[in-house]
């Protein structure tokens, strides 16, 4: 047993990987007042905006940090279905992204809600969308990662769904709110760290 040490200006996260091997029984739609659009070769900046609104609490920074033909090669792949999650007035208040790239599998690669919708049970609704989805013909395996730096419910949410664990990895990368990728006021719950002075 030990301890690995982060350097300053980094974060640290353990990453659970799950799956779902075979699709659940069909349940009933859960009611929300929320609808899906899809996105179809979005913009990259009305992308990022997006999943900022949603990730900047949670420290997500992985789209804010890629230039700009890297970012819109992954988002206007045919193979890469984005939706934006609407509220009644039509206002984008979540994102489902679920990558085709690696068949037999369907990756959820992001999934949430604005904080402010937090606690309300509209992740259920939304998890049966990501079900009809992502399970469809060709389709073996469903999966998503999960972090010590999403929110605390995130890993119980998805094994309720019926993901399964299968793999853990440490993840260290450079803090994006000293890189300025995200404000220093990002993510309040996850100390910020800055690299020792020099002087």
């Amino acid at each position: 047993m030990g301890l690995t040490a982060v350097p300053p200006g980094h974060v640290a996260a353990v990453v659970t990987f799950l799956e779902m091997r075979k699709r659940p029984p069909a349940r009933p739609l859960p009611v929300a007042q929320l609808r899906l659009a899809r996105w179809k070769q979005p913009e990259p900046d009305k992308y990022r905006a997006l999943f900022r609104r949603i990730g900047e609490r949670w420290l997500w920074f992985s789209r804010l940090v890629m230039d700009e033909a890297q970012l819109t090669a992954i988002i206007h792949d045919p193979a890469v279905e984005i939706y934006a999650v609407l509220d009644p007035k039509g206002i984008e208040v979540g994102l489902i992204e679920l990558d085709f790239r690696r068949p037999p599998d369907c990756e959820l690669a992001f999934f949430g809600l604005i904080p402010e919708l937090a606690g309300q049970k509209l992740g259920r609704w939304m998890i049966a969308q990501v079900i009809a989805l992502g399970w469809r013909g060709g389709i073996e395996r469903l999966w998503v990662h999960s972090c010590t730096l999403d929110h605390p419910s995130a890993l119980g949410f998805y094994r309720a769904q019926g993901f399964e664990a299968y793999r853990r990895e440490i993840e260290i990368f450079p803090d994006p709110r000293l890189s300025g990728h995200l404000p220093e006021t990002a993510a309040p719950q996850i100390p910020l760290v800055p690299p020792r002075s020099r002087a």
